[in-house]
């Protein structure tokens, strides 16, 4: 049996003789693809051009990966550093930190460079871009679907001059379009701060599905304005300051009595943001008219005494809440919402999402309230 046992085993052993050693001949990682050669297995010999083929392809990407993200992290370090100096040289000095202007290196203020508001509005120093270039103001879109809960088919003011005694014929359903472009027209007015904006923003709902009135545009809006912008640099918990103004504002419709609405503003803005967030506040004080005048004489008690806007950027995704208020109690306590939502739907479009509440959705409907829900496409979005 033991003899057996052996002619088996010596059988074997010669049946695997021929056979590789895989453990003796897998070849260490290549340098290159000459040193896969002088494998004489062809099954190894190709492995080993195949990883060659691999690790040239690979390398010089993880390379420069590595390389950017520490250059990143030296970055980002000498950043904090350069930031806390300049911090401890201002109190030094006895500069103050809200509105500290440029040293050798940067100003505090222009440590905001590529922040939300400096996207928009130019803050760091090397951010100017000169003056006459036209820039997005407010989100540029066309909503060709724009419903209405409640129409506002008279129009009224305490004026009687501006109610309409005939109702008009209105669908709930309209389309709405807003047009907003801004220009830098000083720069650097004071030294190196305060720039002098003009913007234009223009409103319309048009009654283009309302074949039985000939599909006017039922209301627009025209919103000229000038604005003198500073930059800031101060903290407020968690969120940065960056820009603070003061401005002249006019809004109206251009129509005749009754439907005739008007006012003028100067409006006050504070603008702070954060990573991916963007805060501004607009307190505005309404520049008052003779009653024989006024075609709108309780406006503020409806369409409000300022208003806040707040913006949040995920991805290509762009939220933004805006809420403003009569700051009034009792009967004269009003007020409204808007929510916004820009979603990506090629490179340069994007669709649009409106939804309103409240009163004030337009000047004719200053003292209307309904809710409004209206979707399409945008240009331009706030950021």
């Amino acid at each position: 049996m033991s003899s057996l046992r052996k002619a088996r085993a010596s059988a074997l052993v010669a049946l695997l003789a021929p056979l590789p050693s895989f453990a003796q001949e897998t070849p260490a990682p290549p340098q290159d693809a000459a040193a896969c050669a002088s494998i004489e297995s062809d099954q190894l010999r190709l492995q080993c051009y195949d990883a060659a083929f691999r690790a040239s392809q690979a390398s010089p990407a993880v390379q420069q990966a590595d390389a950017a993200a520490a250059q990143a992290r030296e970055q980002l370090q000498a950043q904090k550093e350069e930031a806390k100096d300049l911090k401890d040289e201002a109190k030094s000095s006895g500069k103050p930190e809200l509105y500290a202007t440029d040293t050798a290196r940067h100003a505090l203020a222009n440590a905001g460079k590529g922040s939300l508001l400096d996207s928009r509005w130019e803050l760091a120093k090397d951010s100017k871009l000169g003056i006459f270039n036209l820039r997005g103001y407010k989100p540029l879109y066309l909503l060709p679907a724009y419903w209405s809960s409640k129409p506002n088919t008279m129009p009224s003011s305490p004026n009687p001059e501006n109610t309409v005694a005939t109702p008009q014929q209105l669908d709930n359903l309209e389309a709405k379009y807003q047009i907003s472009l801004k220009t830098k027209v000083v720069e650097n007015l004071f030294g190196d701060n305060g720039d002098i904006w003009a913007a234009y923003t223009q409103t319309s709902h048009w009654q283009v599905y309302n074949a039985e009135i000939s599909r006017p545009f039922r209301e627009t809006n025209y919103e000229p304005e000038v604005m003198l912008v500073f930059r800031n640099a101060y903290r407020l918990g968690g969120w940065n300051g960056r820009m603070a103004s003061i401005g002249v504002n006019h809004q109206s419709n251009g129509r005749a009595d009754p439907l005739s609405r008007s006012w003028n503003r100067v409006i006050a803005t504070i603008g702070l943001d954060r990573e991916n967030w963007a805060l501004m506040v607009r307190p505005w004080y309404r520049i008052p008219e003779s009653w024989s005048d006024d075609n709108n004489p309780d406006i503020s008690d409806y369409m409000g005494r300022g208003d806040a806007l707040l913006v949040h950027t995920r991805g290509r995704h762009e939220f933004s809440l805006l809420a403003r208020h009569s700051l009034r109690g009792g009967d004269r306590s009003h007020g409204a919402v808007q929510f916004d939502w820009g979603f990506p739907l090629t490179r340069q479009l994007r669709g649009h999402l409106q939804v309103f509440d409240g009163y004030g959705e337009s000047m004719i409907d200053y003292n209307h309230r309904a809710t409004y829900i209206g979707l399409g496409v945008s240009l331009l979005e706030w950021f």
